[in-house]
C-alpha cells in the first residue's frame, strides 16, 4: 500500500482532534452555561437542540458526506469538471433547502415545540427561534467541508470546528447571562436563558462559514486549473449532478433522521410519561436536563472520534470498494475499529469510576449531584456500543450499503419506544428508563450493522487485540483512576486535583499497558497522530 493511499486514517484523526477539541470546548462551555442556566433551563435548551438538529438532518446535515464521496470519486478518475459541477449543484441544492428549512422552523416554533414540549412549548419556542438561521448557515459550510474533505484534506473542516466552537462558547455563556439578567423579573427566565445558549450556536455557525469562505476563495485558482486538466469521456450534466447528490444523500439523511430521531422520540415520551406519572414540568424538564446536558454531554465526547473516522473512511472505502481491493477494504476497516475501542473502552471505565468526581468537578453541587453521576455509570457501557454502530455505519455508506443502517436504525427505534415506557411507566425508574432505552438503542444497530458488514465484505474483525487487550488494560487503568483519586483527595481535600490527578496517571498507565500488552504493532503506531514520535519513546525505553 503506498504511503499516500495510508493518509486516511492520519487525516481521519486530524479531524478526530479537532472533533473532541471541540467536544472538549462545547462540554466546558456548558459548564458556566448550566450554572448560568440552572437545569430546568437547560431542558428547554435540549430539547429545542433536538428540533434543530432533526431540521438540520433533514435539510442539510448529509450533504458534508455526500459531496465528499461524489468529489472523492471523480476526482479520482480525473474528472474535474464533473467533481466541481458536483460542488455547485450540491450549494444551489443544500442553500434552497436549507433556506426554506429555516424559515420554517422560525415561522411554526410555537408548533414545533409543541409536539414535543406539551406544556413547555413556550419556553422551547424561544431557544428554537434563535436557532433556526443556524440551518440555511450550516447548509453552505456543509457544502464546503464536503468539497474539502472530497480533496481528502480535513484541515480546513478541523479548524473551522475549532473555530466554531470557541466562539459559540463565548456567545453562549456571555449571551446567555446577558439574557437571564434582562429578563429577572420574567416567569420566563430559564427559557431566555436557554436562547443566550442558542445564540452562541449561531454565532459560532457564522464564524466558521467566513473561515470556510476565505480558504475557499484562496484555493478557487487550484480547483480551475485542475479542470483544465480533466480527463473525463462524459461531461456530466446538472441535472446528473443533482440526480448524483440526491441519490447519495438521501439514504445517509433517512438513516441519520432515523439515528436522531431517538433523541426527539425520547423528550416526547418523557414529557408525555412524566405528565402521565404526575411529575410537574419545572421538575421535568430539569430531570431532561440532566439526561441530556450532563449523561449525554459526557458519554458522546469519546464517540466524536467515531464520527470523525467514520465521515473520514467513507470516500476511502468507496474507492478501495470501486477498485476491487478486499485486502485493502479489510485493513481500513481493521485499524479503524481497533483505534475506536482504545479510545472508546478507557472512556466507558473512566467515566464509571469518576462519574461523581467528574459531575463535581465541572458542574458543581448545583443540581442533583447523585442523580447525575448514577445515569453516568448506567450508560457509560453506551459510548463503546454507539462507537461500534458509528464506524460500522461509515463502512457500511462506503460500500454502497446506504439503506442498510436505515433499516437498522428503524429497527432499533420500534424496539427502543417500548423499552423506553415499560422501564418509565412501569418499572417507574425514570431517568434510568431513558438512559437503558439509550443503550438498547446503540446495542442492536451495533450488531446488526456486524452482521451487515460480515456478510457483505466476508469480513471478520480480530478479537483479541482489537477487544479484548484494550478491555483488560482499561479496567487496569480503570482501578488505578480510582486508588489515584481516593488517595489524593484523602490528603489534599481537594475534589478537582483530585480527578485531574488521577486522569493523568490513568493516560501513564493505559498507554504503558497498550504497549506492553503489544495491542498495536510498529505500523500501526506509525499511522497514529505523532505515532513515529510514539515508536521512537517506546524503543528507547525498550518497551518494543
Amino acid at each position: 500500500m503506498s504511503n499516500k493511499q495510508n493518509k486516511y486514517l492520519v487525516q481521519g484523526s486530524i479531524l478526530a482532534v479537532s472533533s473532541i477539541l471541540a467536544r472538549l470546548i462545547g462540554m466546558l462551555y456548558r459548564i458556566p452555561l448550566n450554572r448560568i442556566v440552572g437545569d430546568t433551563g437547560m431542558g428547554y435548551y435540549s430539547m429545542s437542540f433536538e428540533l434543530y438538529n432533526l431540521a438540520l438532518l433533514l435539510s442539510s446535515y448529509s450533504i458534508p458526506l455526500a459531496v465528499s464521496k461524489l468529489v472523492s470519486i471523480r476526482d479520482q478518475k480525473k474528472e474535474y469538471k464533473n467533481s466541481y459541477r458536483i460542488f455547485l449543484s450540491a450549494m444551489a441544492l443544500s442553500t434552497s433547502v436549507g433556506l426554506f428549512a429555516s424559515a420554517i422552523l422560525y415561522f411554526g416554533a410555537t408548533f414545533w415545540a409543541g409536539l414535543i414540549g406539551g406544556e413547555n412549548a413556550v419556553d422551547i419556542a424561544i431557544p428554537l427561534r434563535v436557532l433556526a438561521p443556524t440551518i440555511f448557515i450550516f447548509s453552505i459550510m456543509g457544502v464546503l467541508r464536503g468539497l474539502f474533505q472530497g480533496k481528502r484534506t480535513m484541515v480546513p473542516t478541523a479548524i473551522s470546528q475549532l473555530l466554531e466552537q470557541i466562539v459559540n462558547a463565548i456567545v453562549s455563556v456571555g449571551a446567555a447571562y446577558f439574557l437571564m439578567k434582562e429578563h429577572n423579573a420574567s416567569v420566563q427566565i430559564d427559557a431566555y436563558g436557554a436562547a443566550g445558549g442558542t445564540a452562541g450556536t449561531l454565532a459560532g455557525a457564522v464564524f466558521g462559514l467566513l473561515f470556510l469562505a476565505v480558504i475557499f476563495q484562496a484555493y478557487h485558482p487550484i480547483l480551475k486549473k485542475k479542470c483544465k486538466k480533466d480527463q473525463a469521456e462524459h461531461q456530466e450534466s446538472y441535472k446528473e449532478a443533482l440526480t448524483a447528490i440526491v441519490y447519495t444523500a438521501m439514504p445517509v439523511i433517512i438513516s441519520q433522521t432515523v439515528f436522531n430521531l431517538s433523541g426527539i422520540i425520547d423528550a416526547k415520551l418523557w414529557t408525555w410519561l412524566s405528565e402521565e406519572r404526575g411529575i410537574l414540568k419545572e421538575q421535568s424538564a430539569a430531570i431532561f436536563g440532566i439526561y441530556s446536558s450532563k449523561y449525554k454531554l459526557l458519554t458522546t465526547v469519546p464517540i466524536a472520534i467515531s464520527t470523525a473516522l467514520g465521515t473520514a473512511i467513507v470516500p476511502t472505502l468507496a474507492m478501495a470498494h470501486q477498485n476491487g481491493d478486499q485486502k485493502e477494504l479489510h485493513k481500513k476497516i481493521a485499524m479503524s475499529v481497533k483505534f475506536n475501542m482504545l479510545i472508546a473502552f478507557p472512556s466507558a471505565i473512566g467515566l464509571t469510576v469518576l462519574a461523581k468526581p467528574i459531575v463535581i468537578m465541572l458542574f458543581g453541587y448545583k443540581g442533583n449531584v447523585e442523580l447525575s453521576a448514577e445515569l453516568i455509570r448506567l450508560g457509560s457501557i453506551a459510548v463503546v456500543f454507539f462507537a461500534l454502530s458509528t464506524i460500522t455505519n461509515g463502512v457500511l455508506q462506503g460500500i454502497d450499503r446506504m439503506m442498510v443502517p436505515v433499516k437498522h436504525a428503524a429497527i432499533s427505534l420500534v424496539i427502543h419506544i417500548p423499552i423506553v415506557i415499560l422501564l418509565i411507566m412501569v418499572g417507574k425508574l425514570d431517568a434510568y428508563g431513558l438512559v437503558i432505552g439509550n443503550i438498547s438503542f446503540a446495542l442492536v444497530v451495533c450488531i446488526l450493522n456486524w452482521i451487515s458488514v460480515g456478510k457483505a465484505l466476508n469480513y471478520k474483525q480480530e478479537v483479541m487485540k482489537t477487544f479484548g487487550l484494550p478491555f483488560a488494560a482499561s479496567v487496569t487503568m480503570g482501578i488505578v483512576a480510582y486508588f489515584s483519586y481516593e488517595f489524593t483527595y484523602r490528603i489534599l481535600h481537594s475534589n478537582a486535583i483530585s480527578v485531574i490527578f488521577s486522569i493523568i496517571v490513568a493516560v501513564i498507565v493505559y498507554g504503558i499497558s497498550i504497549i506492553l500488552l503489544r495491542i498495536m504493532d510498529e505500523e500501526e503506531l506509525l499511522e497514529m497522530p505523532a505515532g513515529r514520535s510514539i515508536l521512537i519513546i517506546c524503543k528507547k525505553l525498550h518497551l518494543l
